[in-house]
């Protein structure tokens, strides 16, 4: 009789994110996840109580996912607009992460939604506050602001609405921001 394999919880997480990443959370279940990895579903439910709670699992690995994007992005003459273009290319490459962690009703506030973010408190705004020379309060208004303009880019292009080059969003994203800043630091409302 050949060895039984053990899959390591790690396995199945993988395998889930896999999944997850082509077809977005609709297309995980236990069968799908045991068919890839040519197993039972026992592993599966060895590993996890319920398929909630490998999902959640898998949810923050997809946020881990984002944050260190959002974290890698850097230029040093512009780097609110990279941390904008890191938002539109995870949704760019990673559409169905994007819909999971961006896309779906949520209960806070617009401006608590924006700025509970982890990745966006701790690099974006200080970002943009070294760049615009606004205060903390300020700049958490016109990144509100600017993460709307921001956030709509990118959700056009998660969904294939719109097709432009990294050149051609950067260049959208760049000009909406700086008038923007323009209006907010000219009083023009």
């Amino acid at each position: 009789m050949p060895p039984i394999k053990r899959f390591e919880k790690e396995d199945i997480v993988n395998t889930a994110y896999e999944i997850v990443k082509k077809e977005g959370f609709s297309g995980l279940n236990a069968r799908r996840i045991a068919k890839e990895l040519r197993c039972s579903v026992q592993p599966i439910f060895h590993n996890f109580e319920t398929m909630e709670e490998l999902e959640e699992v898998v949810k923050k690995k997809i946020y881990d996912k984002f944050d260190e994007q959002i974290r890698n992005a850097s230029d040093k003459e512009k780097p609110y607009l990279a941390k904008g273009m890191a938002y539109i290319r995870f949704a760019k490459d990673y559409p169905e992460f994007f819909k999971i962690l961006f896309m779906k009703k949520s209960d806070l506030s617009p401006k608590d939604f924006i700025l509970n973010d982890k990745a966006t408190t701790d690099t974006v705004l200080g970002a943009g506050q070294a760049v615009f020379n606004l205060s903390s309060e300020e700049q958490n208004e016109i990144h509100v602001k600017s993460w709307i303009i921001t956030h709509g880019i990118a959700c056009l292009v998660a969904t294939d609405t719109i097709e432009y080059s990294e050149e051609e969003l950067k260049d959208l994203l760049g000009s909406a921001v700086r008038q923007l800043i323009y209006g907010y630091k000219n009083n023009i409302r």
